[in-house]
């Protein structure tokens, strides 16, 4: 169980430096909207990030 811990927590900051490498501020903004807004059941929070995160994709592929 502390192994699934540990590799659950390194792939968290990994994936949360991939996206500020990425993305920049704006992105971790989204992440954390997203995940506040799953955590506590709130709905539009998470809309609201997904949004932020998907606009930011948008922007980066046109």
């Amino acid at each position: 169980m502390p192994a699934l811990a540990l590799l659950s927590a390194a792939f968290v900051v990994a994936f949360e430096q991939f996206v500020q490498w990425r993305y920049g501020p704006a992105g971790i903004v989204g992440l954390l909207l997203l995940t506040v807004g799953l955590k506590a059941n709130n709905s539009a929070v998470s809309s609201t990030g997904a949004v932020v995160l998907a606009l930011l994709v948008l922007r980066t592929t046109l």
